[in-house]
């Protein structure tokens, strides 16, 4: 295919990647790319910065993570067809991505696309549908195989080229007008695909450019949830008539050592959200995903027993310029208010919440396949109404995994003052 351009038709496959792969955690898992040279005649490009930086230094500082065991069991999870069957059968999920590429046609008819992790293409396939020139279709599981006889078999070989393989490692010798990627994981930065997004960004992205989505915003809200405590817990106070409170410490330690994926509803919140961190992916850097740190203060609005925290995420899809760097505030119920904090201090000013395309995986929100991550504490803590509740939570890349979130999160309430830890993995 492109054959006066030197393109070739199909597949590329890293020549160095190995079969092996890696996972979303939890159920779900992520992509990246790489690419080869191209048996066909397809010449590789040396790596370059879409900002053309010829500094050495900071070319080391902004240097993607090299390609660990760790990762290749991830890509390796994300080979399985069930995961992307969840995704797909996401109606909330697809639809909104697919009504954003419509949204953004101008943007993509005639232009150069790159879909980072694009599981079985069907994103790029939604490029293509909309007039894209060409769609470089990038994963380094091996769903890529199957992506691209998906391809092949609706006609669009001589548009998407599936390349199989980490972004951090594919060559390709053009920039691209447009990076659209699926890439959030649970409490959204979970997996750590989003520095493939912005990899792919530096390397390949013309200025002006586009990348679906745009912004990021992960949020986190005290709740309750007696049904939940007395299903795990309360249940071993009196099993058949049998005693069995022995089994508590460790039925605690079981249900809530580590975040718990579920749906909860509005009827759980006990107050307005805190906006944890605010991602703007035009201009986000790396070394800012390492570790994420936030102090928050919520008054409760009602009298409840406080289980934990729930967080959750919503997304943007929108261009440069319309790009709220500084003005962001959630629109759903739980974060509408004009006083609505935005990383801690910031005011919501966006008089209309609406005009952007937004995907919100908040509780009263329609359920997708990210539900909310819950902390559970081990002990409910009892709150009146207007009762303050404050602390601080750090999110950061386990050093031994970087897919992995270590999660210390600090709270007090009522003058006493309580720590958890633990890991999503």
């Amino acid at each position: 295919m492109f054959g006066s351009t030197g393109y070739s038709n199909g597949y590329h496959q890293n020549q160095q990647q190995q079969s092996s792969g890696e996972k979303r955690g939890g159920g779900r898992g992520r992509r990246g790319g790489r690419r080869s040279r191209d048996p066909h005649g397809f010449r590789v490009s040396e790596r370059q910065h879409h900002h053309n930086n010829n500094n050495n230094n900071q070319q080391e500082q902004n240097s993607p993570p090299p390609c660990t065991d760790f990762d290749m069991a991830y890509f390796h999870s994300y080979a399985h067809v069930g995961i992307h069957e969840e995704m797909i059968k996401d109606r909330v999920r697809t639809e909104t991505y697919r009504a954003a590429i419509m949204q953004h046609q101008s943007f993509i008819e005639g232009k150069v696309v790159m879909d980072v992790g694009c599981g079985t293409g069907i994103l790029s396939i939604f490029c293509a549908q909309a007039g894209a020139k060409r769609v470089y279709a990038v994963d380094a599981s091996d769903i890529a195989v199957q992506a691209n006889e998906v391809v092949k078999a609706n006609n669009l070989a001589e548009k998407v080229i599936v390349l199989h393989g980490r972004v951090e490692d594919v060559e390709i010798d053009e920039e691209v007008d447009v990076i659209i990627s699926e890439w959030m994981g649970y409490m959204l930065l979970y997996e750590s695909m989003l520095g493939s997004v912005i990899t792919a960004r530096d390397r390949w992205l013309k200025r002006g450019g586009l990348i679906l989505p745009s912004i990021a915003t992960l949020y986190m809200v005290p709740i309750t949830h007696p049904d939940r405590y007395n299903d795990s817990i309360e249940f071993w106070r009196n099993v058949y008539g049998i005693d069995m409170s022995a089994m508590l410490q460790l039925a605690k330690q079981c249900a809530f050592e580590e975040p718990c994926v579920e749906t909860i509803t509005g009827e759980n919140v006990l107050t307005w959200p805190h906006v944890v961190k605010h991602v703007d992916c035009y201009t986000v850097q790396l070394h800012e995903l390492e570790s994420v740190s936030t102090r928050y203060k919520f008054e409760s609005m009602m009298r409840a027993p406080l289980h934990g925290f729930a967080f959750w995420f919503d997304v943007e899809f929108s261009e440069l310029e319309n790009s709220p760097t500084n003005n962001h505030a959630p629109s759903s119920l739980f974060g509408s208010l004009n006083n609505s904090p935005v990383d801690g201090s910031q005011k919501k000013k966006r008089a209309n919440p609406n005009e952007v395309l937004r995907l919100s995986t908040a509780p009263e929100d329609p359920p997708t396949h990210w539900q909310q991550t819950m902390i559970y504490f081990y002990d409910p803590i009892e709150v009146e109404q207007d009762q303050i509740i404050e602390g601080s939570l750090t999110l950061s890349q386990s050093k031994e995994n970087r897919r992995f979130m270590n999660i210390h999160l600090e709270y007090s309430s009522g003058g006493r003052s309580y720590v958890k830890e633990s890991v999503m993995r």
